[in-house]
């Protein structure tokens, strides 16, 4: 289930990446990715919504250090980061120069994160079911 996902989150992300820059090679250090280590990841969610934390805890599972961050209105940080219009979900995080938009698999992270793609970000828009933190059909992700 999870490889139709990482499809569309690339090609999704090399769509909206326009002319863009790759992040600077300090964004993620080649140490990191030799070793192993992840970057911190921010996530930025509404307090109440529970398929954002079972995705907080994916990451996590993977690896990555996460600051959740509860906030009130995602709409500036997803215009920001520039998450382009009608490809917005529940959750915006931000890693190693990159964002991330809504359940993208941890391993699509990893694999942007190392091929240093000259990208804006990932993108799995809406909340499908079946991705990451979406795992049940009642849409309401994993127990916490």
């Amino acid at each position: 289930m999870h490889k139709s996902f990482a499809v569309i989150s690339a090609l999704l992300a090399l769509a909206a990446c326009g002319q863009s820059a790759a992040p600077p090679a300090s964004a993620v250090s080649e140490t990191a990715n030799v070793r192993g280590d992840l970057p911190p990841i921010t996530v930025y969610k509404t307090a109440t919504c529970s398929c954002c934390k079972a995705w907080v805890n994916h990451l996590r599972e993977a690896g990555f250090p996460v600051e959740a961050r509860d906030v009130a209105n995602l709409g500036p940080i997803k215009e920001r980061v520039g998450v382009p219009h009608g490809m917005g979900s529940c959750h915006t995080a931000e890693v190693g120069g990159y964002f991330v938009e809504g359940h993208v698999p941890a391993e699509d992270i990893k694999r942007l994160l190392a091929q240093h793609q000259s990208a804006k970000g990932l993108v799995v828009p809406a909340m499908p079911v079946g991705s990451p933190g979406m795992e049940h059909p009642s849409g309401q992700g994993t127990a916490i």
